[in-house]
Formats: C-alpha cells, structure tokens, sequence
C-alpha cells in the first residue's frame, strides 16, 4: 500500500525504493526533534544577527577571521530562520508546503553545513599562515584575496550541494498508526545512490576539512615549539572552539550517513540491514536537529569568550572581542618580528665578542 501511494504521486519512482521509513516515522525521535529545533530557533536567531550587527556596525577594520566569522554568521542566521519550517514539520508530522519548499530547504540546509565547515577551515588555514608565515601574510592574505576566496567557497557550496536538491521529493507515507501524510523524504530509487549522497556528504563536508583543520593545528604547534613566541592568541582559543563545537554537534548525523551507507551493501532482508536501517531511521531526526545546534551554539561561545568585556561595553562587548582578536594577530606578529630580531642581535653580539676577545688575545 505504501508504494502504491508513493507511486501515485511520483509515477517515475521505482517501487524498489530502498527507503520506506522518513525522518518522521518515529514519534519519540520526532518530538525530541521539534523541541531541540525550538530552542535552537529562539537562541540562534537573535545571537547569530547580534553578531552581525556587531561587526557591521561596531567594527570598521575587520580582520580575516572577524569577515570569515561575520560570514559563518550570516549563514547560521539565515539557517536559523528556516527551523521553523522544520518545527512546524516535526510537530505536525506532515508536510504541508508543497515539492519545491521541500527540494529547497533541505537544499539551503544542506549548503548552510558546507559553508559551515569550509569556512572553520579557511579560519584554521588562514591561522596557519599567520603562523607560520608572518612576514608574509600581508601579502598571501590581501582583502581582495579573502574576497574572492569567499565567494568561491559560496559558489562550490551551491554546487556540491545539489544532490540533495535532486534526490528529495514528498511522498505519501504512512504513520505508526497506519494513517497517511505527506513526508519530505528522500527519493533514491537505488542503493548506489544512497551511497553516494550520504558518503559524499560525510567525505566533502566532514572528513576531507577536519583533516585539513587537524593537519592546520599540528604545524601551528609545531611552529610555536620553535619560536619563543609561545602566548596563546585570542583567535587561536576561540577558533579552536569553534572547530571542537562544529565537530561534536555533526559528527553523529555523519556516523548515521555512514551507517545507512553500510546498511547498503548488505542484501534485503538480511537481518544487519533491518538493524542497520532501523538505527538510521529511529536516529535520522535527532541527529539533524544536534546538527542545527551548532549553527545557534558559535554565539553562546562568541559570549563566553567575550564575558571580560561584558560589564565595560554593555552591548558592544562581541565588537570589542572581535578587535581583540584583530590586536592579537597584531601583536603575534610584532612580538614574531620582535623575537627574530632579539635573536639575531644576541647572535651579532655573541660574534662581536667573539672577535674583541680574538683581537685582544
């Protein structure tokens, strides 16, 4: 009955569709998502435009990271924003905006969690280079470098994100208590598909960043073991966090893609699919929504990290932490320049007294 009613609104879907259950099957799973999405609306929209507010209004030389943080903001925000299609969702179990809102929201959504990523990496290069080239990044990192780096980023982000446009569609389904709705589901109409959507997703938008992040943060590291420059910037601690955040909130939606990737390869009917699709379902929704906390959780960071400024600036504190952050790569790169300097003296020095102590013998 099930694919009789898929197949009557969507004629062209194989009836051998892989996935039978939606995100909206289970009514713990669901009601658990709907309540984190509500508090995920009320704390993300308001701080996410805070921090754009601040920046824009508050800040007028922005660094690199305040721009890529302003950008990351904007994202969220907007993000944000579309929860409450989500909540309204989940809370009715049904959808009812029509095909092309569902194809478009899971597809912004979608794109929302690439630039999230991307541009904690871009933070965490751009990290690196002040690091480890501080003369150079003046001339590596111009305005109009960041400027175009960005909007390509924005560019390959709605690019890679149109498999989920293409392979979403609403169809009828039924409920645990046989009673028919309309669910914005998936429509893979073959295993290879669901493997290539979801360990795409895993691939591009965790694994291939959270290496280049990682592999970011070892030289960094390093490079600070062989300077005496050794204060912990600022930028360094918050952007940190940042990464840390993002990865704990997302890493278990990317563990469910890749057991629904898993469940893939086993044939129907085999007892470890049924587990493995059954933990993929029942968990589809409450993963999602932990994924959404991290697009609200960056201002309550941005706050903590800020609370120092809070008694003195009032309102103003976020622009004051992000200048903070602006001096903290000044000053990292003075006290560098500082440092190789001293160095070289005490060298110059040390062969000057050398050479006296030569002559005078």
């Amino acid at each position: 009955m099930r694919n009789l009613s898929r197949s009557y609104l969507h004629p062209a879907i194989n009836d051998t569709n892989p996935e039978d259950d939606s995100v909206v099957s289970n009514d713990f799973s669901t009601t658990l998502g709907a309540i984190i999405l509500g508090l995920v609306f009320l704390l993300g929209v308001p701080g996410n435009f805070f921090i754009v507010w601040s920046i824009l209004a508050r800040i007028r030389r922005r660094s690199v990271t305040a721009i890529l943080i302003l950008n990351l903001a904007c994202a969220d925000g907007f993000l944000m924003i579309l929860t409450i299609f989500f909540i309204v969702y989940l809370a009715k179990q049904t959808w009812v905006f029509g095909n092309a809102m569902c194809k478009a929201l899971f597809y912004l959504c979608n794109s929302n969690m690439y630039a999230s990523i991307f541009l904690i990496t871009l933070m965490s290069v751009h990290r690196l280079v002040a690091v480890v080239f501080p003369r150079k990044v003046s001339f590596l990192v111009t305005r109009k470098i960041v400027r175009r780096v960005i909007v390509a980023m924005w560019v390959l982000v709605m690019v890679i994100a149109i498999p989920s446009l293409v392979f979403r569609d609403v169809r009828m389904d039924k409920d645990e208590r046989n009673k028919e709705r309309l669910v914005c589901a998936p429509n893979h109409t073959l295993p290879r598909h669901v493997r290539f959507q979801y360990a795409f997703e895993t691939v591009v938008g965790f694994i291939l960043p959270y290496a280049i992040i990682i592999t970011s943060y070892v030289l960094i590291l390093r490079r600070l073991r062989q300077t005496k420059f050794k204060r912990k910037v600022r930028s360094e601690k918050l952007i940190l966090a940042i990464v840390v955040m993002f990865g704990a909130f997302w890493l278990p939606y990317h563990v469910i893609n890749m057991i629904q990737v898993a469940a893939e390869w086993y044939p129907e009917n085999s007892p470890t699919r049924e587990t493995l699709d059954h933990i993929s379902q029942s968990s589809r929704a409450v993963t999602s929504a932990l994924a959404f906390i991290s697009s609200c959780a960056n201002p309550v960071l941005y706050t903590f990290a800020g609370k120092s400024y809070i008694k003195q600036n009032g309102f103003a504190f976020m622009a004051k932490l992000f200048e903070g952050i602006s001096s903290d790569q000044i000053g990292n790169k003075k006290s560098r320049i500082k440092d190789t300097m001293g160095t070289s003296n005490v060298d110059s020095s040390n062969s000057t007294g050398a050479s006296t102590g030569q002559n005078g013998r």
